[in-house]
């Protein structure tokens, strides 16, 4: 194994660079941390090396822990992550003291990080436990302890070293929110040490080494007499503080979390004892983390496999389908959106509206977002000229010759995509890739119109387009093969995560959404208090109660939804209780958050002020059940229409199912997703919670033929469907 290599020059200074083979960046594994450990060993054992420079050889430094590590560790139990964990402390320590005198802290050997790059993850816990960190002035570097997004905590010391460097109020941001930052503002918050410029950062750190003293190289934790900043537990103003932090996390998470609720304790009860046995303290609640069901799902879904839905996983076997210049059509919020994202990423656009100040202003969005940019010194005044310089604003279709994708982002009217349809076929040239950007509009409906409907794709982007991660890929009854590759590539170019379904109404995002949003409103209509409603949402980590969220994303806009579904479905209609809650909200002009009146009233900035006293009157609160049933009828609106989307064919892949609902609306992250969910209280359980919720609310919660059959069976959703796909 070469991940680490290391070579003395003549000056005494040993350098050990990290390069992960045929890796574009670097991840650590197993093996790497003993090898590392064995070249910090010769080094310190070498009396010709005066001190030790860690670098990359790439131009990032590290991306964070090989997660086939921690899986490993996972499968053997929790002697094997402690005792996991426990090597990589020893490995990271043993850097830390250098080979000094432990009682007069002499002697040891100077050990500087040079951070040409990225450093996220056990990619910063090295440097951290290094006497000194520099890192290479560049802007796009992000540097990090993410750990929190994806289940688990920084547990190779990042927890522990962080907050005796920076304290527990500054350090909360970067461990409990995982927040990143470029160097200059990482030296500012105190993570490293010193930014220089990229051509000067192995000199520097050289030079560092040669002069460094024994001082230097203490670590104040392991100083005589170090007080944590801020304060430990006990002090007056640290108990404030572990107070707030406490407040704040649960505030933040409701308590579903179980990562932050065990980093909050291994930093607390480790800022109570030495810094050994803060280290073995941090060691086992990460091992109680890392057994908890959540982190693992929270790491399938939110890295494994988005990660490999980024990639192409479900990719038909095509040439490649970069797109070279985009046409949209539709200048509105998200065919100015889809404008934005696209020039971003280096396409050639062009914007048409009926209008040419249509046109403008959905481009004037573009320069809206990037003064944004400029503001926050994100993007330059020069990056700025050069997306905009990609945007051609025109009412001319005949601007859209060249182009191999179009994009239609009008109206969700049928006959209104029909004309455009056409305008555009009769515009671009025979291989252009049509697709229709909707929400609800069935796509083999909609292809009906297009003279080319293998090359008729949907594209469905969540708003704000500049925000929202996922774009749901809808394929048409005669979708071919090459449209959904050239779908796949453009969301892969824009640097978005991509889910690829089946043709049916609402597709898979919003099929599932309706049902959780009609479900608070269908209890509103039955009188239960709209705050449980809203607090038992949230409670099981979804991040906006339903009405909220129909708030959110406007009323009107669900009535129109409800009628034309009704239109559609005739007799079969199943919503007719929400229906007279969300008419009667639209006949008082409480459209939403647009309005600034809609389930909840707000002030005339358009701040929330709480959920709107008129509700009452018009459904005067009855009963209210408990709130676990609540929470099981919200959860369950959801999870039984993802289970008939994987039982009807309109989901092919139980990881877009789980990725796409995180990224899509924000199904309960901690669980992975509803497919996850499942699998943690186990098919034979969620039948159980069916099976009462029909005999209390009716058949619209009847458990789908496939988990009954799992239940039965005794099957898990991963267990049957991933290994299909892994296979």
């Amino acid at each position: 194994m070469t991940d680490f290599t290391m070579a003395v020059d003549a000056d005494g200074v040993a350098t050990i660079t990290w390069d992960v083979a045929a890796k574009s960046m670097n991840v650590m594994s197993t093996a790497a941390f003993g090898l590392l450990s064995g070249l910090v060993d010769q080094a310190l054992a070498d009396a010709a090396v005066k001190g030790i420079i860690i670098t990359s050889g790439k131009k990032d430094f590290a991306g964070g822990m090989d997660l086939n590590v921690i899986a490993e560790m996972r499968a053997g139990g929790a002697q094997a992550i402690f005792d996991g964990v426990m090597t990589m402390h020893k490995v990271l320590r043993k850097i830390e003291l250098a080979g000094m005198d432990p009682k007069t802290k002499k002697g040891g050997k100077p050990i500087v990080a040079a951070l040409p790059g990225t450093a996220l993850g056990i990619g910063l816990e090295l440097p951290l436990s290094c006497h000194r960190i520099i890192a290479a002035d560049n802007p796009k570097a992000k540097i990090g302890l993410p750990e929190i997004m994806v289940g688990i905590f920084p547990g190779a010391g990042g927890t522990t070293r962080l907050v005796r460097k920076l304290g527990a109020m500054m350090a909360a941001p970067f461990l409990l929110e995982g927040k990143l930052s470029d160097p200059k503002a990482a030296k500012a918050a105190g993570l490293i040490d010193e930014v220089v410029a990229p051509e000067a950062l192995l000199a520097r750190a050289k030079e560092w080494v040669l002069g460094a003293k024994d001082t230097d190289l203490i670590k104040p934790w392991d100083d005589k007499g170090y007080k944590m900043p801020g304060g430990a537990p006990y002090h007056p103003a640290g108990f404030m503080t572990f107070v707030g932090a406490n407040a704040m996390v649960l505030g933040k998470t409701m308590g579903v979390y179980p990562a932050a609720k065990a980093l909050l304790s291994a930093v607390y009860e480790g800022a109570l004892v030495p810094f050994d046995v803060a280290l073995r303290i941090e060691a086992r609640w990460f091992t109680s983390v890392l057994l908890n069901p959540s982190s693992s799902a929270m790491i399938r879904s939110l890295f494994i496999n988005k990660e490999a839905l980024e990639k192409g996983a479900n990719r038909p076997s095509v040439a490649d389908q970069s797109v070279k210049k985009l046409g949209v059509i539709g200048a509105g919020m998200m065919g100015a959106g889809i404008a934005y994202v696209a020039a971003l990423a280096g396409i050639e656009v062009v914007l048409i509206d009926a209008a040419q100040d249509s046109a403008d202003r959905g481009k004037a969005h573009s320069a809206d977002l990037l003064d944004k940019g400029i503001q926050r010194r994100k993007v330059t005044v020069e990056k700025k000229a050069e997306v905009l310089g990609r945007i051609l604003a025109t009412t001319d279709y005949a601007a859209l010759k060249g182009c191999d994708l179009v994009v239609e982002a009008v109206f969700e009217d049928p006959k209104v995509k029909a004309e455009v349809t056409a305008k555009v076929e009769a515009a671009v040239g025979a291989e252009c890739i049509y697709a229709s950007n909707t929400s609800t509009l069935p796509i083999s409906a909609l292809a009906k119109a297009s003279v080319r409907p293998e090359q008729f794709i949907g594209i469905h982007f969540f708003s704000p387009v500049d925000k929202m991660n996922l774009v749901e890929i809808i394929r048409g009854k005669q979708t071919g093969d090459r449209a959904v590759a050239k779908a796949l590539d453009f969301v892969r170019a824009i640097r978005k995560t991509p889910i690829v379904v089946n043709d049916a109404r609402f597709f898979y995002a919003n099929r599932c959404i309706i049902p959780y949003i009609n479900e608070g409103i269908r209890m509103v209509a039955e009188g239960v208090e709209p705050a449980l409603i809203e607090n038992a949402a949230k409670l099981v980590g979804m991040p906006l109660g339903p009405l909220q969220l129909v708030d959110e994303t406007s009323i009107d806009l669900g009535v129109k939804i409800a009628k034309a579904t009704k239109a559609a479905m005739g007799d079969a209609y199943p919503d007719g209780a929400v229906d007279a809650v969300l008419f009667w909200m639209a006949d008082q002009g409480r459209m939403g958050k647009k309005a600034n009146a809609g389930f909840y009233a707000y002030d005339a900035a358009g701040k929330r002020e709480g959920l709107w006293d008129g509700l009452a009157a018009e459904y005067p609160h009855v009963a209210d059940p408990d709130l676990a049933t609540v929470q099981h009828r919200l959860l369950m609106a959801q999870v039984l229409e993802a289970v008939r989307a994987l039982q009807e064919g309109v989901l092919t892949d139980i990881r877009e199912g789980d990725v796409g609902a995180i990224l899509g609306w924000g199904f309960a992250p901690w669980s992975g997703g509803p497919f996850s969910w499942l699998d943690i209280i186990g098919a034979a359980r969620a039948v159980e919670i069916c099976e009462k919720l029909v005999a209390e609310f009716g058949p619209r919660f009847e458990a789908p033929a496939l988990l009954r059959e799992m239940a039965t069976k005794g099957d898990s959703f991963y267990g049957r469907f991933g290994a299909q796909k892994a296979a």
